[in-house]
């Protein structure tokens, strides 16, 4: 057994809440490679202060879904890895391709629920997914994600204080979006 075998989580990290957590650390692992170029798991583990393994774990998956690539190197256990070149969305702002892996992330969590729902404790087999349409403002669509914000803001700590979660807390993925309808090119609408 290695040391990735006992930090890394199973493919089914959905089934034990762990979608937020998987997020954090492959945007930090994401940011990490921005700012020094190439990394290692070890190197990245260092920095961030997180598992070998787990960061192990996540730069694999990033790199399975194309966001990084092994970076060349000469022999050795260590594996560098890069932000991967040449790609479509390289010349997008970093925040604009940190929110299109997001949002990637956020997909294949729902989809990973979708599937697994029926393992998760009986009590846990339900989701509180909505949506709405709502004529507003670009000034009213701020203050709705400021309300949403500020009600969820009561629980954020409890990610770095495990000892303020109440007993049965589990990750809850919470996602909001908040963009404007825009018309097709076909139905003549105008838009401002």
């Amino acid at each position: 057994m290695t040391e990735d075998d006992v930090n890394t989580p199973g493919e089914h990290a959905a089934g034990t809440g762990e979608e937020l957590r998987e997020h954090d650390v492959r945007t930090a692992l994401l940011e990490l490679l921005a700012e020094v170029g190439t990394v290692t798991a070890t190197e990245a583990a260092t920095r961030l202060g997180y598992s070998s393994g787990l960061c192990s774990f996540h730069l694999r998956q990033l790199a399975r879904h194309g966001y990084i690539e092994e970076a060349p190197h000469h022999g050795g256990r260590a594996r560098p890895w890069r932000l991967r070149q040449r790609t479509p969305a390289a010349d997008a702002p970093m925040e604009e391709r940190f929110g299109d892996l997001a949002r990637g992330l956020e997909d294949e969590s729902w989809q990973r629920w979708l599937t697994q729902r029926d393992e998760a404790p009986s009590a846990w087999r339900h989701d509180e997914a909505f949506s709405a349409v709502a004529y507003l403002t670009p000034d009213e669509m701020s203050r709705v994600a400021h309300v949403i914000r500020q009600a969820l803001a009561p629980y954020q700590d409890r990610e770095q204080r495990p000892l303020a979660r109440p007993e049965g807390a589990r990750p809850v993925a919470l996602i909001t979006r908040l963009f404007p309808l825009l018309p097709h090119p076909a139905d003549g609408t105008d838009q401002q």
